[in-house]
């Protein structure tokens, strides 16, 4: 059975310390998360000064790629479920000594646009949370006309034997990733959202990359 939301937030406030070693671990088996992060912010198409919504946005590990785009006139709003992995997030903009970020602790699914927003990128978080739909929904509305919205996730392969899948499941299990969650497609719902929605697959079908546009 999927996580429910309380099950979330306990599994990443333990993982929140060590996240972004762990998550350099899936190179191991060729999944290149870095790659698929830098081509999933192009697909934004941003430009300098716009303002990006990230769902789920964890320890920052999109912010840097995202900062190349958008150029310190720009800004970037951050909102995650987990506390401690904010916290995180908060620690790297710190470092770095940013001031163009929002960081907000919240449920996606209640998050309401008061600020105006270009584009909403999500990164092997959406299909975690129960409510995809509702935020997909939601972020269509809250865009304007041309602007983009950008997920890239795991999906099930429906082609591939059981134990391979298995394997996958096996493998990112320690991120909350259960072979329920195959039933959650949310690029299905962007398509009756959105104008137009282009889906490419990635690691020979097990993840991939949709872009939305209004």
């Amino acid at each position: 059975m999927a996580l429910n939301k309380e099950q979330i937030k306990k599994l990443y406030r333990k993982r929140a310390l060590n996240y972004d070693l762990t998550a350099n671990l899936y190179y191991v088996i060729g999944f290149r998360e870095h790659k698929y992060r830098q081509e999933s912010v192009a697909m934004l198409n941003l430009r300098q000064g716009e303002t990006v919504l990230e769902i789920g946005c964890g320890t920052g590990l999109n912010f840097p790629i995202l900062l190349q785009h958008i150029d310190k006139s720009g800004k970037v709003i951050g909102i995650d479920l987990t506390d401690k992995m904010l916290k995180r997030a908060e620690d790297r903009i710190r470092k770095i000594k940013w001031n163009n970020f929002k960081l907000i602790n919240i449920d996606a699914s209640e998050y309401v646009f008061n600020d105006k927003v270009n584009a909403v990128i999500s990164t092997f978080a959406l299909t975690m949370i129960p409510e995809y739909e509702k935020i997909i929904k939601n972020i269509s509305s809250a865009l304007e006309p041309g602007s983009r919205f950008v997920v890239c996730d795991f999906k099930k392969h429906e082609q591939y034997p059981d134990w391979l899948i298995n394997f996958g499941v096996f493998i990112t299990k320690p991120f909350g990733v259960l072979l329920d969650l195959a039933d959650r497609k949310p690029w299905k719902y962007m398509k009756e959202y959105f104008s137009k929605v282009e889906v490419k697959e990635i690691f020979g079908g097990f993840a991939y990359i949709a872009v939305g546009i209004v």
